[in-house]
Formats: C-alpha cells, structure tokens, sequence
C-alpha cells in the first residue's frame, strides 16, 4: 500500500466550497481507500492505497468529489515520500518560519513553461521571494516589510495553471504525523 496526501484548493476558505472533514474523510472511503485521516479544515487527507499514479488518483478523487458535492475540488496528490522531498528541497529551509518570516509551499498542476517563471521571478521582492523547482513553489514572505503580492489567485494568472498553496509548518506537521 502506498501512503498519500491530498491537498484540495479552495476549499472552506471565506465561507466557500465547505466540506466537513467527517464527510470528506468518508467520501475518500467510498471510494475505496485506507486508513484515512484529515488534517485542519483546509483539505489535507491522508490515505493509503495500492494504486500508484497520483495524477490518476487527483482525477479519480476530482470526479468523484464533483459528483457528490456539485462543484470542482481541484486535487493535489503526493506521496509521502515525494512530500520529504518537498521539504528535503526547500530552499528556504535554513530560514525560521517565525511568523514574521512565512514560508509557503504551492503545489502546481504540472511544471510551468520556463518563460512564466522567469517572468514571474521578476516579481521577486522584499516581501515574498520565491522559487520553482518542478511542481513546487516555495514562498518566502516578510510580513513585517509591506503588503505581499503573492496570493494563489496572482500565482495562478502569472503560471497560467491551478495552484494550492500551504505553510511550511503544515507540510511538516502532515509527515510528523503520517510518515517521515
């Protein structure tokens, strides 16, 4: 069995796309999974399966998602194993997440063209800094420096693609508790 984590964007954020936990917790156990587990209110669930193609199981949970609850819930899919390496990459790693400092991890649809990057890279200031390295966009964000650019809504615009984005600390918190 393999152990996943799905991350769902948009979900419980300004009274939109609600889901109790409970209910999606049960939906992923329809569905066939195991040992399934969430994570706060924002989407994170953990499951395990035999099945090892984590873009078929986003699509998979996806459309079964849309099915029951009538909208688009947009999957991330990672293996554990692929999340330790999220965190093992991080180019932020030897800087604190103290709560003045806030490192964000966005999980991307597929790689961006090179162009997007690069263009989106001008952006880069004294407020957020960020880098891709794949599917992964880290965030470093200075809130004590002004007001931050980088919402998931910009992201999305600047690397034409969907993207959700969660703190380092959860990230950490989700191995902690299921895996590395």
């Amino acid at each position: 069995m393999g152990n996943y984590i799905a991350f769902h964007r948009a979900i419980n954020v300004s009274g939109s796309k609600i889901i109790k936990m409970e209910h999606l917790r049960t939906m992923f156990a329809d569905m066939g999974f195991k040992n399934v587990a969430s994570y706060i209110q924002t989407g994170n669930v953990y499951f395990e399966t035999k099945a090892t193609d984590t873009d078929k199981l986003a699509k998979k949970i996806e459309s079964h998602l849309e099915k029951e609850l009538g909208f688009e819930v947009e999957t991330f899919v990672y293996t554990v194993e692929e999340l330790a390496q999220v965190i093992k990459k991080d180019p932020f790693k030897k800087i604190e997440d103290d709560g003045n400092a806030v490192i964000y991890i966005g999980f991307l649809q597929s790689e961006p063209e090179k162009e997007l990057v690069e263009k989106l890279y001008t952006y880069n200031s004294d407020v957020d800094t960020f880098k891709v390295l794949g599917k992964v966009l880290y965030i470093l964000r200075y809130r004590d420096k002004g007001k931050s650019i980088m919402t998931p809504g910009f992201i999305e615009k600047k690397l034409k693609m969907k993207c959700t984005t969660r703190n380092r600390k959860t990230i950490h918190k989700l191995l902690d508790l299921y895996g590395q």
